[in-house]
């Protein structure tokens, strides 16, 4: 049976020669990069390439870049690590009701420690208001998280206007930006964007799974929260991982070729796929549908079937889609970004992600928009009384 993955939010297919990137510096470059002869110094070539990628599509230092071991460890060092390094000068704490859970989670626990968290509101498309983030700045705020695209809805968040809405009211205020499901999308310069920490997943842009980095700017303080051997210069002690480190560079190269072609044909097919969903009896689009939307993700709501009902159908047919974040669990939860925008409580439980890449096709969409007219009449028969 033919597959049809459309869960590319969730991870991403490595590019072959991302694979072979892998391969050799696991084969070859195996050394530890603090080891002091040849082989140690192979793998530490590997690094300072990969890191001299990064900066050079970002446009920032490489001595600004700290490797991490995805999106959950670059949001939590970014958060944790700089809010413990700063608190002096505050204990005030900004963040969205559509954030990620490893940022959501990150600053529940930094109020346990007794910082202070204001959660914004959005709207019924999931944009935080600039003007509503200005008039939640205090005296003591001194950091600021907010997402540059909505790893459920596609929201493509205004952050140079909320970024440059903090740094008015104080520029001594930090503000991070999860931006996992934005960076190989989106031409992302956080210098001229005003983000002072930048949070980025291998995994998302087909790259492997487990490698990650947070920009932080050269002018930020920020506390390590591993500590170990004194790596990165002190801020993320282990011993560096050559092999994810390696492919994720090559695939954030791979991704921003041609990404303007990339991206549009996805929106293409994006639009392709909103407009067969909105002829389909009982279904709706959440999240914005133009530009303000990403190009890669469409958040679904079917009146009078189960989520995990309807997942489980299309996987029969061969076609993997999600039901949510996949990034929280394997355990259906209800999502507090479909709360945040306002969404009925009847579909709360009724919402899919489909989510697209480079290596989707006109064909795999016309082939699930055809599963799903087909599937949900008579899904609904067995809906619950």
């Amino acid at each position: 049976m033919r597959e049809i993955y459309l869960d590319n939010s969730a991870t991403t297919r490595v590019y072959p020669e991302v694979l072979e990137a892998v391969r050799h510096a696991m084969e070859e470059d195996y050394g530890n990069t603090s080891s002091l002869h040849q082989k140690g110094l192979d793998a530490e070539r590997c690094i300072r390439q990969a890191r001299d990628t990064l900066a050079r599509l970002l446009k920032v230092q490489e001595k600004e870049l700290i490797f991490t071991s995805g999106g959950t460890e670059s949001d939590n060092l970014a958060l944790i690590g700089a809010a413990m390094a700063n608190q002096r000068a505050g204990k005030h704490l900004i963040t969205s009701a559509v954030e990620h859970a490893a940022v959501g989670a990150a600053m529940r626990f930094l109020e346990e420690q007794g910082f202070e968290l204001t959660v914004l509101p959005v709207d019924q498309y999931g944009f935080v208001s600039p003007e509503g983030l200005r008039q939640a700045i205090r005296e003591d705020t001194i950091l600021v998280s907010v997402m540059y695209v909505n790893n459920e809805i596609g929201t493509v968040e205004p952050v140079a206007e909320l970024a440059k809405a903090v740094h008015e009211a104080r520029p001594e205020i930090l503000f991070h930006a999860d931006a996992i499901q934005a960076f190989g999308k989106y031409r992302i310069y956080p210098k001229k964007l005003g983000i002072d920490m930048l949070s980025v997943s291998g995994h998302k842009i087909h790259g492997p799974k487990g490698v990650g980095f947070l920009y932080v700017d050269s002018r930020v303080k920020i506390r390590p929260i591993l500590y170990g051997g004194g790596h990165q210069n002190g801020m993320r002690s282990g011993t560096e991982n050559v092999p994810g480190v390696s492919g994720m560079a090559l695939a954030a190269e791979i991704a921003y070729r041609d990404l303007d072609e990339k991206t549009a044909r996805m929106r293409a097919l994006k639009q392709k796929f909103t407009e067969g969903v909105k002829q389909i009896e009982g279904c709706r689009i959440n999240g914005p549908e133009g530009e303000g939307g990403a190009p890669h993700i469409v958040s679904v709501s079917v009146e009078g079937v189960r989520a995990e009902v309807l997942l489980h159908a299309l996987e029969e047919k061969g076609i993997f889609v999600s039901a949510g974040s996949a990034c929280s669990s394997n355990k259906p939860a209800v999502s507090a970004t479909l709360k945040a925008i306002g969404l009925p409580r009847e579909l709360l439980d009724s919402t899919l992600r489909f989510s697209f890449c480079e290596y989707t096709t006109e064909e795999e969409i016309e082939e699930t928009l055809l599963a799903l007219k087909e599937l949900l009449p008579r899904l609904r028969l067995f809906r619950r009384k």
